[in-house]
């Protein structure tokens, strides 16, 4: 059984999601942000302290965009996955890469230095700035999703999900209302996903019933 260790609606909401696609068993245990400092038992398991943590057999995981690969790895073939011999292969990585490594990335700075710091640390202007790096990077995406539904091959994949979860991201910022017209149209695309609606009651039902509070709790370390 795949156990996926997650705070609600952080990093690792791409690994619940992705496992609602692709109709995959799994046990999910919730934990209160940050964990390292609310659930200590937790870092015999990760020694970070971060989430995600995916859990299957002897395979331990802690990246969400890997998370995702891995995950599509265990139910091919897939749509869900572009494979090496289809042309857009190399825009399939890219995206999945890009969602974590180029989107969620400045958001986590914005999270620090407008929500996180104590309030006489905080950074207005700093935040401001890393939320227009955020937006200016979601221009990349513009000019695909003016044409396309999804981001690759022309169905949804897990760079979708990699790339949605950093769209959530930015909704809980309250940056949504700045995305792109086709930005913004693909992002109310993935929030009508049945498995999406399905991670979002997972993540509710499992948090009420193990005691985890159901406000969102952004990462804001690296998983």
């Amino acid at each position: 059984m795949i156990q996926l260790y997650h705070c609600v609606s952080a990093r690792s909401f791409r690994g619940l999601w992705a496992l609602e696609e692709l109709g995959l068993p799994y046990e999910l245990v919730m934990l209160a942000f940050p964990p390292r400092q609310h659930a200590r038992h937790f870092l015999a398991l990760n020694p970070l302290g971060t989430i995600p943590l995916l859990v299957h057999g002897d395979t331990r995981m802690t990246e969400s965009a890997a998370i995702c690969q891995y995950l599509c790895s265990l139910k091919r073939p897939t749509p869900m996955q572009v494979e090496p011999a289809e042309p857009e292969y190399g825009s399939y990585l890219n995206m999945l890469h890009f969602g974590e490594a180029t989107l969620t990335f400045p958001q986590t700075l914005v999270l620090r230095y407008s929500r996180f710091e104590p309030e006489e640390r905080r950074q207005p202007v700093v935040a401001e700035d890393y939320a227009k790096w955020f937006l200016a990077r979601l221009r990349t995406l513009e000019v695909r999703l003016a044409e396309e539904d999804y981001l690759c091959a022309g169905r949804f994949t897990a760079a979708d999900v990699s790339v949605g979860y950093a769209l959530m991201l930015a909704n809980y910022l309250d940056l949504s209302s700045r995305f792109t017209p086709a930005v913004a149209a693909y992002w109310e695309r993935l929030q009508e996903r049945q498995a999406f609606k399905r991670a979002l009651d997972a993540q509710r039902n499992a948090a009420l019933k193990q005691g985890v509070s159901i406000l969102p709790a952004p990462q804001a370390v690296p998983g």
